[in-house]
C-alpha cells in the first residue's frame, strides 16, 4: 500500500479567483518504506534546531517562511538563512523512498465558463497515482490531506470510483472510461503540523507555483521575497528534487509538471 499527501498553493476558485494559479502536489510513500522517511525528516527536523535555532515542532510552511511572515519572524532568521533551510529541505527529500507528481492550473488560460479547478487537478494526479502503482504488489493507496478542501476531494475521488473518464493521449481518438479501482477509503484529514509528508506537498506546491508563475509570465514572486529567492534557486530546487519527481507525468515538461489547459 502507498499512503498519498496533497498540498496546494494557489487557491481553486474560477471564474472568480485570488491567484491566478493553482498547484496541487501529491508526495506518495510505500507503507513499508514511512517509518525510515518519517525518522530521516525528524533527524533534519533536529538538525535545523541546531544549525538555525528553528523549533523542532514548528512546521515548515515554505511561503510563509521564504517571505518572513509569522510564525517565523520571531526566529529572526537572515534571508539567506530561510533559502537554505528550504534547499535543505529538498536535498533530503530527494533521498526519501517516495515520487512526486504535480499539477497547475493556469486559470488566465481556461476558455469556458465553468471550470471545476480542484476536480481537475486532481483527477489527473489520481489517474496518474493509479496507473503508476497497478503493476506494483502494493498498488492500494489512501489519501491524507488537511481538512480545507476534503469536502471537494471527497466528492472527486467518490465520482472517479464510480464513473472515470481518461483523456487519450492520441490526437483525434475521444476519452477512454477507467474507475480507480485501488484506492482505499475517503481521502482523510490531518493537520499539516502533524505531518512531515503534508510539509512535502507544500514545498514542492510552491516551488511549482513560483516555477509557472515565472516561465508563463502569469505572475511574479511576491515582494516580500527575499533577494536570494530568484528564478535560478527555484530550478536549482527543482533539479535537486528531481530523483523523486513523477517526471513520466508530463513528458513535454522538464520536471513532469502537468500544465491544464496544456497551452494558451
Amino acid at each position: 500500500m502507498h499512503v498519498v499527501y496533497y498540498d496546494e498553493s494557489g487557491d481553486d476558485g474560477f471564474p472568480q479567483y485570488a491567484s491566478p494559479l493553482f498547484v496541487l502536489a501529491g508526495v506518495y510513500c510505500p507503507a513499508l518504506d514511512w517509518r525510515e522517511n518519517f525518522e530521516i525528516l525528524a533527524r533534519f527536523k533536529r538538525q535545523l534546531a541546531v544549525d538555525f535555532n528553528f523549533p523542532f515542532k514548528l512546521e515548515v510552511h515554505t511561503k510563509e517562511l521564504l517571505l518572513n511572515k509569522k510564525p517565523y519572524a520571531p526566529l529572526r532568521l537572515e534571508g539567506a538563512e530561510r533559502v537554505e533551510v528550504v534547499r535543505r529541505l529538498c536535498e533530503v527529500t530527494a533521498q526519501l523512498s517516495l515520487r512526486i507528481i504535480t499539477t497547475a492550473v493556469v486559470k488566465p488560460w481556461i476558455r469556458i465558463g465553468v471550470f471545476n479547478v480542484l476536480d481537475k487537478a486532481l483527477s489527473y494526479s489520481v489517474n496518474r497515482i493509479e496507473s503508476d502503482l497497478r503493476s506494483s504488489s502494493a498498488n492500494r493507496f489512501l489519501i491524507i490531506s488537511d481538512e480545507g478542501r476534503l469536502a471537494k476531494m471527497r466528492s472527486t475521488t467518490r465520482r472517479m470510483q464510480k464513473i472515470n473518464f481518461i483523456p487519450s493521449k492520441f490526437a483525434g481518438q475521444t476519452a477512454y472510461r477507467r474507475e480507480i479501482r485501488h484506492l482505499i477509503e475517503d481521502p482523510l484529514p490531518k493537520d499539516s503540523k502533524e505531518s512531515y509528508f503534508i510539509q512535502i506537498a507544500d514545498l514542492v506546491a510552491f516551488l511549482f507555483y513560483a516555477h509557472t508563475a515565472a516561465s508563463t509570465g502569469i505572475a511574479a514572486l511576491p515582494k516580500r521575497s527575499p533577494a536570494e529567492l530568484d528564478d535560478a534557486f527555484i530550478l536549482s530546487c527543482l533539479d535537486i528534487l528531481k530523483p523523486v519527481l513523477n517526471l513520466k507525468a508530463s513528458t513535454s515538461h522538464p520536471y513532469g509538471l502537468v500544465i491544464i489547459p496544456s497551452s494558451p
